[in-house]
């Protein structure tokens, strides 16, 4: 419980962070002593994660944008040998992304070949027009692929760098194994 509630502290801090780079308009809101001018987000972004390690990551965002939609994506590494490895994406349920901001989650980005080719997958849904990823942590090597590989406005928003990836593309010192450690080993 203590590491799936820490990344979703972690993801809260990156959605009031994130949220201030988003539009907003002015909104009348009427309360029971008068009306109060405030500003609302323009549009409620989409928020992506990659199941299931980025599920506690989702929460934490989906505490601060509380109206948002919501996108899953079952991606994961199939192993061919000890170092080498596919990524497979085999789900995903998503509302239309055309236009929209999406905000992709996902706890840790090694390689960044997963955050790819989700991002490919989420195009079966539409294209949207912004896109921004938040991680806790990654590497030199996976935030070079990914700027590489999406669309040159994609905002990354990292907790941390760490600098070494094992031969099997596993973060130095990392977390470990998010999914495992949020909601028990998998068999």
């Amino acid at each position: 419980m203590r590491f799936r509630r820490n990344m979703e502290r972690i993801s809260e801090i990156m959605a009031y962070e994130v949220s201030k780079t988003l539009e907003f308009e002015p909104t009348n809101v009427t309360t029971p002593l008068g009306v109060a001018n405030i500003h609302t987000i323009k549009e409620q972004p989409v928020l992506a994660t990659i199941l299931r390690a980025g599920l506690s990551m989702h929460q934490g965002l989906l505490n601060y944008f509380d109206k948002a939609d919501s996108a899953f994506i079952s991606a994961y590494r199939k192993h061919t040998t000890v170092e080498d490895f596919d990524i497979h994406v085999e789900y995903l349920a998503s509302p239309k992304l055309d236009n929209r901001t999406v905000i992709i989650s996902d706890p840790m980005l090694a390689t960044g070949s997963s955050m790819v080719m989700v991002y490919k997958a989420i195009l079966k849904q539409g294209k949207p027009n912004r896109v921004i990823i938040v991680s806790a942590i990654a590497t030199p090597d996976a935030l070079e692929y990914v700027k590489r590989h999406l669309p040159e406005t994609t905002q990354i928003w990292v907790g941390a760098i760490d600098a070494e990836l094992t031969a099997q593309s596993y973060i130095v010192p990392g977390l470990g194994d998010a999914g495992d450690l949020a909601y028990g080993e998998k068999c």
